[in-house]
């Protein structure tokens, strides 16, 4: 018999694809404050979708909102709206990659200290907070959440420094891993991006209103202006009167996350001065350029692949079609008792247009392949509506190792570039041909000559293994015993 989160995962329709991290907001001096902030959270819904919050300041206390589910589902109507009242606010969307998906994890987290009270979101992992977790609850520290986002907070409580900034810089520089960090003070909005700028934070401004955001698409949304992207290093802080930088890990080389571009990041969104959109498509033309073949149609997998996709017609002179058709309106799960009907899961979400499919060759393309699962079923799905060959492009290379910075990965072992080769994978999804963008390929579509092995542009470790910080809690895993957990249950 099955666990239970091998069941989860067996009727899980969205099992292969990459998960999203997390998606922050925040915005100070504004007095619709907690309005745009759901706003905000709306753009950044891709990000995460198991959970939001929002927490404001009213110049008297914090308020705070926090669901499990989506963001229209919870801060859509005014009587929510009116109860975080307040000139600033934070907000937070979610999905789980260290906690479980309960409420008491879902963030803004807060915690009172002795100079006022403090809410914290995060975006991305730390990759020591388990083994700093393991020493507070040894000092007798007591931990209300399975999140790694909560020892921030635990470590500005016991910082020993005067001020709260100093407080939070002493917190953060004691955390390894991939961070976008955004709290609220009575008086300060503040912000904080890892060392290596792996996971993004922008600043933006409404109206004299400073905002931080994950994604410049959270600004679109409300009409905000941008101003720039908040450095790798850098901790940001707003208050009423401007605002300041620090960098408390001095200068370093950037090294941001690959898969902002080939997939988390909305492409209507700006990231290091590049369009999603268009460094997507420019994949797709390089991806046509190393991986060409005879075909009749190019058909993208919606809704991620669609870029690259036109960039591969372009390239190839090949016609774009729309051959599958995505139903937007079902849920991240299907579960039923039965194979049959389990079975009929990708096609609630992927039905295909066999007008356009029906006698043709047709090549196939998506931004990743993962497990491999969905895409058996795709291919499957285009040889019953009549393709005559079907090929299958990826518009990056062959996910090989796990992440440990934000990004929900299997284990190893259930990657399916890490336990095959190029013909058994080809074999094992049914495709007349597979192909990947090679690394020095996903490097040239960012407008390099290739990758510099020496020092590499970006965060590219899934592909590549090489980790740009250091694993603490990975290499000393097997030491750590977790305790029982509370586990909530209505």
């Amino acid at each position: 018999m099955k666990g239970e989160a091998d069941l989860h995962e067996a009727f899980d329709i969205d099992a292969d694809t990459l998960r999203e991290e997390c998606g922050v907001f925040g915005i100070l001096g504004h007095e619709d404050a907690s309005a745009l902030t759901a706003l905000g959270l709306h753009a950044l819904q891709h990000r995460g979708q198991e959970a939001a919050g929002i927490v404001t300041f009213d110049n008297e206390q914090f308020r705070a909102e926090r669901h499990l589910g989506l963001v229209g589902d919870h801060f859509s109507d005014a009587e929510t709206i009116g109860r975080l009242t307040g000139m600033a606010a934070i907000g937070h969307v979610r999905y789980s990659t260290t906690g479980e998906t309960i409420l008491r994890n879902v963030q803004p987290l807060f915690a009172e200290l002795d100079g006022g009270g403090i809410a914290v979101c995060h975006n991305g992992n730390f990759t020591n907070a388990l083994t700093l977790r393991r020493q507070l609850i040894r000092d007798g520290a007591i931990c209300q959440s399975t999140s790694d986002s909560e020892v921030v907070l635990q470590l500005v409580a016991r910082s020993r420094k005067g001020k709260i900034v100093d407080r939070f810089i002493e917190a953060i520089t004691q955390m390894e891993g991939a961070y976008s960090l955004v709290a609220l003070t009575s008086k300060k909005l503040i912000g904080a991006r890892d060392p290596l700028g792996i996971r993004p934070l922008v600043l933006g401004d409404l109206n004299g209103a400073p905002i931080l955001a994950s994604e410049t698409c959270a600004l679109d949304i409300i009409g905000a202006k941008f101003i720039r992207e908040v450095e790798n290093g850098e901790v940001i802080v707003c208050t009423p009167t401007g605002i300041e930088s620090y960098f408390p890990f001095g200068k370093q080389t950037a090294r941001p996350c690959i898969f902002e571009y080939i997939y988390f990041s909305r492409p209507d969104s700006i990231v290091g001065g590049r369009s999603v959109y268009d460094v997507r498509r420019e994949m797709g033309r390089q991806l046509a350029r190393e991986t060409q073949v005879e075909a009749d149609v190019i058909v993208p997998v919606p809704d991620s692949g669609v870029p690259a996709a036109i960039g591969y017609s372009q390239e190839s002179g090949v016609p774009f079609e729309l051959g599958i058709i995505r139903n937007h309106y079902v849920g991240r799960t299907f579960i039923e008792p039965t194979q049959q009907i389990r079975a009929l899961g990708v096609k609630m979400k992927h039905s295909a247009n066999r007008s356009q499919i029906e006698g043709k060759r047709v090549v196939l393309v998506d931004d990743s392949l993962v497990r491999g699962t969905t895409s058996v079923k795709i291919v499957q799905m285009i040889r019953d509506a009549g393709a005559r060959e079907v090929h299958f492009r990826l518009a990056s290379p062959p996910i090989r190792y796990s992440d440990y910075y934000g990004i929900d990965t299997p284990v190893r072992e259930k990657l399916l570039a890490a336990k095959y080769g190029l013909e058994e994978m080809r074999a094992y999804i049914g495709a007349d041909s597979l192909a990947f963008l090679s690394v020095d390929g996903i490097y040239k579509a960012m407008g390099y000559d290739g990758r510099d092995n020496a020092n590499p542009q970006f965060t590219d470790h899934c592909f590549t293994g090489d980790y740009p910080t250091p694993l603490t809690d990975l290499s000393g895993e097997q030491d750590f015993i977790r305790p029982p957990r509370l586990v909530e249950v209505g």
